[in-house]
């Protein structure tokens, strides 16, 4: 899942880190559509008109680790 944007990410990371050094970016489709100073921002703002699972958020930074996080959330039911 998001392998895409991970790759878009990759792929462009020397021109992204130019345009968003150290800012959280959301990458969906190929594309940066949005920059935030914090996680919590880049969440929070782009749910809003994105369904979740459909966008990647990812620091831009020089010496980043080369690490995913993969978060589900929980849903209950009850009758």
């Amino acid at each position: 899942m998001l392998e895409k944007e991970y790759k878009y990410y990759k792929k462009n990371k020397k021109e992204l880190l130019e345009k968003y050094n150290n800012k959280f970016i959301v990458i969906k489709n190929d594309e940066v559509i949005g920059a935030y100073s914090s996680e919590e921002d880049a969440y929070n703002n782009t749910i809003k008109t994105n369904k979740l699972g459909t966008f990647l958020i990812k620091q831009c930074l020089a010496d980043d680790k080369e690490e995913i996080q993969t978060f589900h959330s929980r849903v209950a039911f009850s009758l």
